[in-house]
This record gives C-alpha cells, structure tokens and sequence, in this order.
C-alpha cells in the first residue's frame, strides 16, 4: 500500500510527539494535503533552496526538515518573499514540507540521542528532563463481583498502562452503604432502605487527556446509577526524554583529543570544532545538546560533567562559563571544558536513524516509502582562514 501524507505525518509524531516541542517552536505539518499520496520522503537539516532543488529532482512527495520554515508568525506566503517562494515551489511539486524540531530534539533516537551516541556516550539521560505525561488516578467503588469487568472496561479505553504493562490495577475490599432516595432506581437494594455492600475499591492510573473517556466508560460498565469515584491529579514527575543528553565515556581522554574524537564524529564544516579549557584536562563524563547550547549552562554545571558539546557558543556566555569554572575550581581544574560544534553539524546525525525508523514504522504499518537523507550543504559558512597567531601590529 502507498502511504499517504497523514500516514508519514502520525509515523513521525508517534516518535516526536508535538506536544513536546518548546512552546516558542513551530512544528508540524507547514505544505501538503494529508490525503496526497507519499511515496518518497527527503530529509534535511534546513529548508531553503538548495534542499528544495534537491527534493524536485528527485521527485520527492514530502521534505521533512528539521528546522522550522514558518518559525515566526506570517500573514502571508505571497512569493514576494525568499519563504513565500519556497511554499509555491513546494506547493507547485506536489511536495509537503514537516517539521520536527525540539521535538525531536527531546526525543528517543532524537537528535541528542544521536549526538550522544556518535561520540561515544554511554548510560545516557537527558540534561535537561521533560515532565512525564500528566496522569489521574481513577478510583471507583464497585460491587466486588463486578470488579473485573470494569477494570476490563477501563483498560480498554487506555486506563492502567504502566511502562511495558497494561491492565494495571489495584484492588482491595471493604463495605459500601448507602440509602436510596425517592426518585431513584437503585440497582441494589429498596428506595427508602439503608443497604450494606461488598465492594472493592478499584484502582488504576490514566493519561489525563483520556479522562473524560475513562469516565464515560466507568459509567457504563459501573452497575450503580450514582457510581462513586474519585479523579486524583497525581504529581508531575521528571520523565526519560528531555533537553540534551548525559553520558559516559568508555575511558578518559585529554580535552584536546576528545576534541579530535567529535571533529571524527561530526559532518565536516567550515567552522569545525573549537574547544576551551586545558588541552590535557580529562575528560569522562560529558553533557551534549544539538543546537545552540549556552542557554543551559546552569544545568550543564548541575550535571557535573567534564565537558560539554554543543554549537553556537557566543563570546560572552562562554567566556562566562569558563570564568565561573575557574573560580569555583578551588584549586582543581576548571570543569566543564566547552567543545564548540556548528549548528547544522551538531543536528545532521540524526537524520539517518529518523529515515531508517520512518521506514520501518511505516512498514509495520502495511505501507511503504522510499526515505534519501540530503546531501546538500546547508550550513551558512562556506570557508575558514586558520591563525596561528595575531598579525603583527594588531591588539
């Protein structure tokens, strides 16, 4: 079967949920109609012109970048724009255009992940951890007879899903009382009359955004015409994705060969890599976020780590960070030493496993699409006088 657009797109936000994309990004379908048909998908870090060349020679019926195109809001796509244009270049080859950015930053075998994993890291968890999705707790009073049938029931509307376990459930047993009021139609027991119950109390946890399925199925498969329950929101805990990544090292490295290490790991740029601190320093345990990475510093000094690998590091907020190393340094060496990394080059990694993972979750689908990974240069430095030292005459 030939999958279509919003196929690829419930593929791509089963592994990138949307809702965890930062709230200033864009992300999502920008270009396409979700009933056309897909039958080759092109990725890239970045959609501008060149990558948009490449998907029309190639006929590609979707791009999915990683960078948003529309990241700001518009009022209009007119092709008096360098954007507009791209959108009625798109448009015209009957090829969409989705992003997945912080999404898929934050994301297992996201863009950290890979990061992570090209440079050796091992025993990873984020830098920066997401709150796991937001759950109730749903306890319901039911005659103890009819206790299975509604965790049945409850199950069945993705209630008591935990980890790699479904059905979950507590129960225990007590007595339940209660006296019918006129106007009502007791199932057990005479208006008028107080009545005695075996009842169990039932248990199970729900994502929250189901809440109101699961209690409209409590309703029906519950017995009673006034069941008794109670929805409890339980706290929000850390959850296993997240901003960046921290791992291990198999074994310590000098800062100025763990340096080489992830100039070997990373695609080649203009900028290549750059590192601050004590060339001999050891390294071992190391933080990496894709992307620009300054705004963590304060968690990347919370993880107690040797380095930290990321791109686009300015002037002052490094020059910052390595003041503040030294001072707390007390003596022992200035911790985390910074490898600096371009901003395309720190991302590309992970469109290969995203292009290995769509095809085969739309295999497991019953469908079929063909994925390339661009081959495109789109990062914007395009050459690098190296220094060795200051011209003379110059400060």
């Amino acid at each position: 079967m030939t999958a279509t657009l919003a196929d690829v797109v419930a593929a791509l936000e089963r592994r990138y949920p949307p809702r965890t994309a930062e709230s200033w990004d864009r992300v999502g379908l920008a270009v396409g109609d979700p009933a056309a048909p897909v039958r080759r998908v092109l990725l890239a870090v970045d959609p501008v012109a060149t990558v948009v060349d490449e998907a029309e020679e190639w006929d590609a019926d979707l791009l999915v970048t990683h960078h948003p195109l529309l990241l700001r809001g518009v009022h209009s796509v007119a092709a008096t724009t360098s954007k507009g244009a791209l959108v009625h270049r798109l448009v015209r080859a009957g090829c969409g255009l989705y992003t997945a950015h912080t999404n898929a930053d934050s994301a297992h075998g996201g863009v950290a992940e890979a990061l992570a994993d090209a440079i050796g890291l091992t025993a990873t968890t984020p830098l920066v951890a997401a709150d796991a999705p937001p759950l109730d707790k749903h306890v319901v009073m039911v005659p103890a007879a009819d206790a299975d049938r509604l965790v049945d029931a409850l199950a069945a509307v993705g209630a008591g899903h935990v980890g790699a376990y479904e059905r979950c459930a507590w129960t225990t047993t007590g007595e339940g009382t209660f006296t019918p009021l006129p106007g009502s139609t007791p199932a057990v027991g005479a208006v008028g009359t107080r009545e005695t119950v075996a009842e169990a109390r039932v248990e199970m946890v729900a994502p929250r955004h189901l809440r109101a399925r699961v209690v409209a199925a409590l309703r029906v498969a519950h017995p009673y015409e006034e069941p008794a329950f109670d929805v409890l929101e339980l706290a929000s805990l850390p959850g296993d994705t997240g901003l960046g990544r921290v791992g291990t090292l198999p074994a310590a490295l000098r800062l100025r060969d763990f340096a080489v290490a992830v100039a070997r790991a990373v695609p080649a740029t203009a900028q290549g890599v750059r590192y601050a601190g004590d060339p001999d320093m050891p390294v071992r345990r190391v933080a990496v976020l894709g992307g620009s990475g300054d705004s963590l510093f304060d968690a990347v000094r919370a993880a107690d780590v040797d380095a930290y690998v990321t791109a686009d590091l300015r002037h002052h907020p490094a020059s910052e960070q390595q003041e503040h190393a030294l001072f707390a340094a007390a003596g022992g060496p200035p911790r985390p030493a910074l490898v600096d990394l371009a901003h395309s080059a720190s991302e590309w990694l992970w469109l290969p496993r995203a292009a290995d993972a769509l095809r085969a979750d739309l295999a497991a689908a019953g469908t079929t699409v063909e994925t390339r990974v661009s081959t495109r240069r789109t990062d914007p430095w395009t050459g690098h006088v190296p220094q060795t030292s200051p011209p003379e005459g110059t400060t």
